[in-house]
């Protein structure tokens, strides 16, 4: 059976837990959350969207919200959460006129948001519940609007051993990236394309050119699954 984490007993401790699960890879988690926005801004590129209202959902301490100010270029990010120690923490880092953090709880969603960025939260997420998650980023997108979804690919020994390193990832239930995709097809999304990144380690940097080429091969250490809310017709 799943044991909820709760992140306020690691609301001071939560970065150097993560990196020290991360080290194993050589690098820090600064590295890997560039590299998430950094390709998610690729393909909203490709796709010609402009998002201005973001949701970082489970955003956390908030360290991504600069990183999707900063490449997605949009003009508010809402970071939300369950864990008010980590909003606390958000609110004094990175808090403005263009960032907001509140309660999952307190935000009610209004098909307002033009794109909701997830990383690595269904997977602490009990399986019963991610049905009602992917209700609730729908009912907060407008008609049209995109959900990156990233997760842990547990199909990547790699990532199995550093999720084992990192004390609230040893016990989660991971999805893989065709679970991932069936739930949000079940929920009413239409996926556009899974991506797996983070293939190589930092030993191995010099090969990290390929990634690209790859990356709808899943084979590296996360996955981003792209998917839209039907416009109205």
């Amino acid at each position: 059976m799943m044991t909820p984490v709760h992140f306020d007993d690691y609301t001071e401790s939560y970065e150097a837990a993560l990196n020290q699960g991360l080290s194993a890879t050589g690098e820090t988690r600064d590295y890997f959350a560039r590299g998430r926005v950094q390709w998610l801004s690729r393909c909203l590129r490709q796709l010609s969207e402009q998002p201005r209202f973001v949701m970082d959902y489970g955003c956390g301490d908030g360290s991504s919200t600069q990183v999707l100010r900063e490449l997605v270029r949009a003009e508010l990010v809402v970071g939300a959460d369950t864990s008010g120690g980590s909003l606390e923490l958000a609110r004094r880092a990175y808090g403005g006129l263009h960032a907001e953090f509140v309660d999952v709880s307190e935000y009610a969603p209004h098909e307002g948001l033009d794109l909701i960025y997830c990383n690595g939260v269904f997977h602490h997420i009990p399986p019963t519940e991610r049905a009602q998650a992917v209700n609730y980023i729908w009912c907060s997108l407008r008609p049209g609007g995109l959900f990156a979804l990233w997760e842990n690919n547990p199909w990547n020994p790699g990532t199995r051993y550093v999720m084992s390193r990192i004390p609230f990832d040893r016990d989660a239930i991971t999805l893989s990236p065709p679970e991932a995709g069936s739930l949000l097809r079940r929920g009413g999304f239409h996926v556009l394309r899974t991506d797996s990144l983070f293939l190589f380690p930092k030993l191995l940097k010099s090969l990290r050119w390929i990634e690209p080429l790859l990356s709808r091969m899943p084979l590296g250490g996360q996955y981003q699954v792209l998917c839209r809310k039907p416009p109205k017709a």
